[in-house]
């Protein structure tokens, strides 16, 4: 609920609507274009930003909303304020509004003065923004650097914030505006996970599902410039045939739907084997989980490792005793999350600039810009849209948030 102290907001045209602060909620107040809350004894401070907030987890078509708040007081001691440029709505994202992931998302009592009673969240894990200004103490950025977030769950569906320097990192120049903004999560899971658990040399093989997402064709393009050979799992769907052209185009070696890996197994068997010329597969990569992937274990040779990451089917992992008895087996589970909880300063920075080094491909995204002039109800059916289609999955793309300031 809005303070009861804050009694009225202007629109564009001076209209005054009074609020009762009691019984209202917040949402319920309308507001377009240039928004200012009057306060007694103040004058009408702006209300210049949105933010994409929940009250509490649950399903997303109807617990999302679009919030305006005013503009950022100056920076203070050590910190930036931050305008944020693109923020990706990742699977993960999605599952933290619905109460399904472990991490929990940003809460805010207040946003630049705006307070909520009770609190809310604001969505979003990783994004790029651009430094806006500058408080004391702070060398190492300017006005009009770009950076990323260190932290996870900051909360980055919002146009703006003020963070401590420490908490962001700047992109060099010559990085795209769309693989900075996701390669914290997308890309930095890609390479861990090729790095961490099986030493590949030249010319070893790989399979992985899920491999039209992003971290997918990040794990292509990285396996590719190492000399390794990728087998790619995706779902059939329309335009199949442009989907294998774009994979391989980015660097796959082979791709196959997972229908032919249930419904020919031994045929696609065969095939694996004359790919490979009889060389064991020592890795998998799981987005997925469910018996796809049970079926893709059986491709897989003498100590090979399963490194789990997702489980996007909503299906439980089956795994046959077979598998650790005969064939040594080892899996693990892997987040990024985590790793960044673990990681040292010097190294979530060698990361960043081992993932910049690499000068990948942007994974093939669209942009879903929400624009000014579109008043807090119209902003909230666009983001639930989005995330309701993301949320059923076999989108496609990979969705980044662009939410303009509201402006006169």
């Amino acid at each position: 609920m809005p303070p009861s102290s804050w009694s009225a907001v202007c629109r564009t045209q001076l209209t005054v609507v009074v609020v009762d602060g009691e019984a209202q909620m917040i949402t319920k107040i309308r507001t377009t274009h240039l928004r200012c809350f009057k306060h007694f004894s103040t004058s009408p401070v702006c209300l210049a930003n949105r933010a994409v907030i929940f009250p509490r987890p649950g399903n997303p078509a109807e617990v999302l909303q679009v919030q305006t708040y005013p503009s950022l007081p100056p920076p203070q001691l050590s910190s930036v304020n931050i305008r944020y440029l693109l923020s990706p709505i990742n699977p993960a994202d999605v599952n933290v509004v619905e109460g399904k992931y472990p991490a929990k998302p940003a809460q805010a009592h207040e946003l630049a003065g705006l307070k909520f009673d009770p609190a809310v969240y604001i969505g979003g894990n990783e994004g790029l923004a651009e430094v806006t200004d500058v408080g004391e103490g702070v060398e190492d950025l300017k006005k009009g650097d770009r950076v990323i977030m260190n932290g996870s769950q900051s909360g980055t569906w919002r146009t703006a914030n003020s963070l401590n320097a420490k908490d962001v990192t700047k992109v060099p120049a010559g990085v795209s505006d769309g693989f900075a903004a996701t390669m914290t999560v997308n890309v930095a899971t890609a390479y861990n996970m090729l790095r961490d658990f099986v030493d590949l040399k030249e010319g070893d093989w790989l399979i992985q599902n899920g491999s039209n997402s992003a971290v997918g064709q990040a794990v292509i393009q990285i396996a590719a410039r190492r000399g390794l050979h990728t087998i790619n799992l995706v779902r059939n769907r329309e335009n199949l045939e442009g989907l294998k052209t774009h994979l391989t185009d980015l660097g796959a070696t082979q791709v196959v739907t997972a229908e032919e890996l249930q419904d020919d197994y031994k045929g696609l068997r065969s095939r694996v084997q004359q790919w490979t010329e009889g060389k064991p597969i020592r890795l998998m990569l799981n987005c997925v989980s469910g018996p796809t992937t049970t079926a893709a274990l059986r491709l897989l040779g003498q100590d090979a490792h399963l490194v789990s990451y997702g489980a996007m089917s909503k299906e439980p992992l089956f795994l046959p005793t077979s598998a650790f008895i005969f064939k040594n087996l080892t899996c693990h589970g892997f987040w990024q999350s985590r790793w960044y909880q673990d990681a040292s300063a010097q190294e979530k920075k060698d990361l960043i600039d081992s993932l910049v080094e690499l000068k990948l491909k942007e994974a093939e995204h669209e942009i879903l810009t929400i624009p000014a002039g579109d008043s807090d109800e119209a902003a909230t059916a666009k983001v639930r849209e989005i995330v309701q289609k993301l949320a059923k999955g076999q989108y496609g793309k990979k969705v980044l948030l662009k939410i303009e300031q509201p402006t006169d």
